[in-house]
């Protein structure tokens, strides 16, 4: 095989799996629209996945999606939404 063709293979299929993983994210300023004060936390999972982290005490939790550079952060009080924010988004 030529080697030019295989190098141009192996770069159109790594360009395939970087569009699939970033075409997927859930991070988008489209999700974060359809996020609403009062929403249930498991409305906002369906909507989000399972967060990347979560914190909480005394009935409060703050979950995040992403990481420092691009994230969405929820606040909840009980089990809904009560305060959003979000970075890189």
């Amino acid at each position: 095989m030529n080697h030019s063709f295989v190098r141009s293979i192996s770069i159109g299929i790594l360009f395939l799996v970087l569009s699939a993983s970033i075409g997927c994210s859930k991070l988008t300023p489209e999700k974060i629209d359809e996020l609403r004060i009062g929403m249930p936390y498991e409305e906002v999972v369906d909507l989000l996945g399972k967060p990347d982290s979560c914190e909480g005490a005394v009935g409060f939790k703050d979950c995040t999606w992403g990481d420092q550079k691009r994230y969405i952060n929820v606040k909840f009080g009980g089990n809904s939404v009560v305060f959003f924010s979000s970075k890189g988004i």
